[in-house]
């Protein structure tokens, strides 16, 4: 990795997988190694409010979140206008970085942000699109080829493709899995990522993408900006400034993924609750849930809790309605 400051073309990373697989977890991971690289992060949010941007280690990074769109359509513009903005401040001394990492929402299909790099000219000229590097959730993976082309999408234009939650299937299930992803990319190398570990030389400055290669999946790919997502997927947010009561919560969550965890494509929060000093964090994809303490509520910050849901016709108004019924009034 150089030491200029001023190197280019820039290498640039496109993070993706479908909702749920460990995107972030693995995003952190590359953040918190002592690689020497300052990097600039693109965030991508599916909806109306993200907390991705929360989740990720805080350091030296630029973190730029878009939660105004998916990535690969409503905001493909943005995209180039902020890789722009970030050349502009590296070239005038204001923002220092080596490289760029995009990590994009779980719905998006990464052809259109890799044509960025391609159709663009002042992009293709101070960018290098490095590779697009796809976590795979092994426990989902099959039903999600299934019943998503953007799952499909993210597996075939992959050029690695990392296998998480290794640990909850059987060995037999592990080898249904990577039968599958490679009857769809039969060239990307697959390796297992634990919670986000896996060797960083194996992911960054691998001059992985092959632009013949991507021709050959799909030969209109540097004409075709079209993308459609399912319709009936949305995705909507609950916030509050009251404090959560932890046991109701709790019991609202246990029906929740009861009626409707098959429909849950993603689902994470922060949350305020009551008598509690540190953010709870909450993520989940399905029926698997997880919730960790995160860190502490600075003394001059407003706490409220966040939630973001991702799923298949969802009753929002429900859901809306039962979170409020765990607010402490």
């Amino acid at each position: 990795m150089s030491d200029h400051p001023l190197s280019t073309p820039v290498p640039v990373t496109i993070l993706t997988g479908f909702l749920g697989a460990g995107k972030t977890t693995l995003l952190n991971r590359i953040l918190a190694e002592e690689h020497g690289a300052r990097i600039a992060v693109i965030e991508n949010e599916f909806g109306e409010a993200g907390i991705d941007n929360d989740l990720l280690i805080q350091g030296e990074e630029q973190i730029v979140e878009m939660n105004n769109g998916c990535i690969c359509c409503t905001v493909r513009g943005d995209l180039v206008r902020i890789l722009g903005e970030l050349a502009e401040k590296r070239e005038n001394g204001t923002l220092h970085f080596e490289r760029v990492i995009i990590e994009t929402t779980g719905l998006a299909d990464p052809a259109p942000v890799a044509q960025t790099f391609f159709v663009e000219q002042a992009i293709s000229e101070y960018y290098l699109l490095d590779a697009i590097i796809t976590v795979v959730d092994a426990k989902h993976a099959l039903k999600q080829l299934e019943d998503n082309h953007e799952a499909e999408e993210q597996v075939g234009f992959a050029d690695r493709l990392l296998l998480s939650k290794t640990d909850l299937i059987t060995p037999a299930e592990i080898t249904r899995v990577e039968t599958r992803l490679r009857a769809i990319n039969a060239r990307a190398p697959i390796a297992k990522v634990h919670f986000g570990e896996t060797d960083i030389q194996e992911i960054l400055d691998i001059r992985g993408f092959n632009l013949d290669a991507i021709l050959e999946i799909e030969p209109d790919f540097l004409e075709d900006v079209s993308h459609e997502h399912d319709a009936g997927i949305t995705s909507f947010v609950y916030r509050t400034d009251k404090a959560l009561n932890a046991a109701k919560i709790m019991a609202f969550i246990d029906v929740m993924l009861k009626d409707y965890g098959n429909d849950l494509l993603r689902y994470k929060g922060i949350l305020h609750i009551a008598g509690s000093d540190r953010k709870i964090i909450y993520q989940g994809v399905h029926m698997l849930l997880a919730d960790t303490a995160g860190a502490a509520w600075a003394k001059d910050q407003v706490r409220e809790s966040v939630l973001v849901f991702i799923g298949r016709n969802l009753p929002k108004a429900d859901i809306l309605a039962a979170l409020d019924s765990c607010r402490v009034m």
